[in-house]
C-alpha cells in the first residue's frame, strides 16, 4: 500500500496494517519509567529556571506535546523516535500540572487523585463503548488512537498526583514510595502470571503505578539530601536519564540480523 493511501486510511479511520504502539515487552516498561523520572526532573528544572511562573510554563510546555501528537496521528505506523518524545513530553506536562494545581491553585492532592482517577474511568469507559476493547494490541485506527493518548495523558497525571500523594502528603518519602510502588507493580505482575488477571486491566494499573516508581524515583535522585533525595540536582539527573531513553530508543530501533520488527510481520488481533 502507498505511503499517501496508508495517510488517507488513517484520517478517515479505517484499519491501518500496523500497530500504533510498541510491543509490550521489558524494554517498553525500562523506557516507561525512565520517561516518567524524566517528567519529574524536567518539570522541576523547568520550574526552577524558566522565571515564567509555573501557570505560564505549563501553558507553553503544554503546545510541544501537542505537535508531537499531531505528527503521530499524521504517521501511518508506529515510530519509536515520534512515540517516546510525545511520552516523555506529557510526562513534564503532567507533572507540571500537578505542581501547579497542588502549588500554586491551593488543590489538595487527595482532590487531584481523585479527579485524575475519576477522569480516567471515564476515558475507558468511552473507549470501550466505542470500540469495544481496551487492548493497546489493536491501536490501528485514528478513534482508538485517540482514546489511547486520553488514557496516557491521565494515566501518567493520575501516577504523578497518586506518587506525590504517598511521598509527601502521606509523609512516606521518596525511598519508601519507590519501594511500595514496585511492591504492588510486581503484585499486579504475580496476579496477571499466576491467577490469570485480565492482560488489559492488569496494564493499565501498572501503567498507572510505573508513573508512580518513575515520579519517586525522580525526586529520590534530584532532591536535596535534607529533604530526603540524594542530591545529584536536576539538571543532572534529567541528562541522564535522557541520554539512557536515546540510547535505548535507538538500540531497539537499529534492526538486528535474524530479528524483525514484530509490528511489520503482523497485525495485532483486537
Amino acid at each position: 500500500m502507498a505511503a499517501s493511501s496508508v495517510d488517507a486510511a488513517a484520517s478517515s479511520g479505517s484499519r491501518l496494517r500496523w500497530n500504533k504502539v510498541p510491543e509490550v515487552t521489558i524494554w517498553f516498561w525500562i523506557i516507561t519509567v525512565l520517561c516518567a523520572t524524566v517528567g519529574e526532573t524536567a518539570a522541576d528544572l523547568l520550574e526552577e529556571k524558566a522565571g515564567l511562573g509555573l501557570t505560564s510554563v505549563c501553558v507553553f510546555t503544554s503546545a510541544l506535546p501537542a505537535i508531537v501528537l499531531v505528527v503521530r496521528f499524521r504517521t501511518a505506523a508506529y515510530r519509536a523516535g515520534v512515540y517516546w518524545l510525545a511520552v516523555a513530553l506529557i510526562s513534564v506536562v503532567d507533572t507540571l500540572v500537578n505542581d501547579d494545581l497542588t502549588g500554586d491553585m491551593g488543590v489538595p492532592l487527595e482532590t487531584s487523585t481523585t479527579v485524575f482517577a475519576i477522569v480516567l474511568v471515564v476515558v475507558f469507559v468511552a473507549w470501550f463503548w466505542r470500540e469495544r476493547t481496551l487492548s493497546i494490541h489493536s491501536i490501528d485506527t485514528l478513534g482508538r488512537e485517540s482514546f489511547y493518548w486520553l488514557a496516557v495523558l491521565f494515566t501518567f497525571a493520575l501516577g504523578t498526583a497518586a506518587g506525590d500523594l504517598v511521598s509527601e502528603r502521606m509523609d512516606f518519602g521518596y525511598w519508601l514510595s519507590m519501594f511500595l510502588s514496585g511492591l504492588v507493580i510486581a503484585a499486579v505482575a504475580l496476579a496477571h502470571v499466576a491467577l490469570d488477571l485480565d492482560a488489559v486491566w492488569s496494564f493499565w494499573v501498572a501503567y498507572v503505578l510505573i508513573h508512580s516508581l518513575g515520579a519517586s524515583v525522580g525526586d529520590y535522585l534530584s532532591q536535596p539530601t535534607g529533604d530526603g533525595g540524594l542530591g545529584l540536582g536536576t539538571v543532572v539527573t534529567s541528562a541522564l536519564f535522557l541520554s539512557v531513553i536515546l540510547g535505548l530508543v535507538v538500540y531497539r530501533a537499529v534492526p538486528r540480523e535474524g530479528v524483525g520488527h514484530p509490528q511489520q510481520t503482523a497485525r495485532h488481533a483486537a
